[in-house]
C-alpha cells in the first residue's frame, strides 16, 4: 500500500492507485481542479493512466475566494507536550504491526501508547514494536496497562522511562497511568489509582491517568498533580460509547474550574466515529482509543473515521451548537406570507 504526501500529509492507499482514483476516492471533481505529481502538472487527460507509486508528493489546487478555512485552533498542551492532533491512538489488537502502521498514519496521531509487557515488545518473528513506530513523528506514551495495584504500575512506569530514555524518545517523561480493579470490568482502582498518582508526580513523571468518570475522583486526581485526567466513555474495549456523558460533563465543569486550558481526554469505550464526535462536542480536549480501530472490519478505513470525527467535534463544540427545543422554530421568515388559512 503506497504511502504518499497529499498537500503536505503523509497518506496510506490501496495499491494500485492512479490520479483518477485517488480523486475518486477524494470525491473531487477533476474538471475543478489542477493535479501535480512531484512537481511535474498531470493533465486532466492523463488522471486514468498516471499510477502513484510509495514516496510520490502530489498537490491537488483549486480555485478560492478570499479568506480561508475554519480558524485555527489552538494546539493541544499535556504538561510539557505540543500536538496539533487530538486524537491519541493504541498499538494492540492489530492483526499485523504493518496495519498498525497504516492506520496511525491514516488517523493523524502523533501520539501512540505502548504496553511495557515482555510478551508486547517482541512478536513471533521476533520483531519489535518499536521497529513499527516512526519514533520522528510519534510520542510514544507508555501505559500500565494490566496493572493491578499501585506498586506495579509505579513499576511499570519507571521501566518505560528507563527504555524510551534509551531511545531518546521524548515520552520518556511521562506515563499513561492504569491501575485496574479486576480482570473482568477493567474499571480502574479509585485508591491505588490516587497512590500511584501521587508517587508517580513525586518521582517527576508528567502522569496522564484513567480514571472512572466520577467528577470528585477526577478532582481529586488533579489536586494530586495528574498532568490529565482521562475520564471512561465505557469499559474498555466495550464499545459502548459515552454511556454518561452528564458526568463528564460534570468532570469537565470541576476540572476546568479555573483552568480553562487543562485537558481532559476521554479514554476507552468508544466503537465509532459518532462517539468521537460526541466526546469532542461535550468539550473534551481529546480521545485515546485503541480497539474501534484495531478490530474494525476495516482498520485502515475507520482510522481516516475516527481522524474527521476529531475534528469535526472540536469544531463543532468551538462554534457552539444550538439550543434544543421542544417546539419548532422556524428558519423561514413568517412575514409576508402569501395565504394564511388554515394556520392555527
Amino acid at each position: 500500500m503506497p504511502t504518499i504526501t497529499l498537500n503536505d500529509e503523509r497518506q496510506t492507499f490501496p495499491d494500485p492507485i492512479t490520479v483518477a482514483d485517488l480523486l475518486a476516492r477524494l470525491g473531487k471533481d477533476a474538471r475543478k481542479l489542477a493535479v501535480e505529481v512531484n512537481r511535474a502538472v498531470v493533465p486532466r487527460t492523463e488522471h486514468a493512466a498516471r499510477r502513484l507509486s510509495d514516496g510520490d508528493a502530489v498537490e491537488i489546487v483549486t480555485l478560492v475566494g478570499g479568506g480561508s478555512g475554519p480558524p485555527a485552533d489552538a494546539p493541544l498542551k499535556v504538561g510539557p507536550f505540543t500536538f496539533r492532533s487530538r486524537l491519541f491512538t493504541g498499538t494492540g489488537k492489530y492483526a499485523s504491526y504493518d496495519l498498525m502502521s497504516q492506520c496511525m498514519a491514516a488517523s493523524g496521531c502523533e501520539v501512540t501508547t505502548v504496553a511495557v509487557r515482555r510478551e508486547r515488545l517482541i512478536d513471533k518473528d521476533g520483531r519489535s514494536i518499536l521497529d513499527f513506530l516512526d519514533l520522528k513523528t510519534l510520542t510514544i506514551l507508555p501505559n500500565t496497562a494490566g496493572c493491578f495495584s499501585a506498586e506495579d504500575a509505579v513499576r511499570h512506569a519507571r521501566l518505560a522511562r528507563e527504555l524510551l530514555t534509551n531511545l531518546e524518545n521524548p515520552g520518556a517523561g511521562w506515563v499513561k497511568l492504569e491501575c485496574l480493579a479486576d480482570k473482568r470490568t477493567l474499571l480502574p482502582d479509585p485508591i491505588d489509582t490516587l497512590k500511584a498518582t501521587e508517587q508517580l508526580v513525586k518521582d517527576g513523571f508528567t502522569v496522564l491517568v484513567y480514571t472512572s468518570d466520577d467528577p470528585v475522583l477526577a478532582k481529586r486526581l488533579k489536586e494530586a498533580g495528574a498532568a490529565s485526567v482521562m475520564p471512561a466513555g465505557s469499559p474498555i474495549g466495550s464499545g459502548q460509547g459515552i454511556l454518561n456523558p452528564n458526568n463528564i460533563r460534570i468532570c469537565l465543569e470541576y476540572l476546568k474550574e479555573n483552568d480553562p486550558d487543562y485537558p481532559v481526554i476521554v479514554d476507552a469505550g468508544v466503537g465509532t466515529a459518532s462517539d468521537v464526535s460526541a466526546a469532542m462536542e461535550l468539550g473534551c480536549d481529546g480521545v485515546l482509543l485503541n480497539t474501534a480501530i484495531a478490530s474494525a472490519r476495516d482498520p485502515l478505513r475507520m482510522a481516516w473515521a475516527m481522524r474527521y470525527a476529531t475534528d469535526a467535534g472540536r469544531l463543532a463544540h468551538l462554534a457552539g451548537r444550538i439550543p434544543k427545543r421542544l417546539y419548532a422554530n422556524a428558519s423561514s421568515p413568517t412575514e409576508g406570507l402569501i395565504a394564511t388559512s388554515g394556520v392555527k
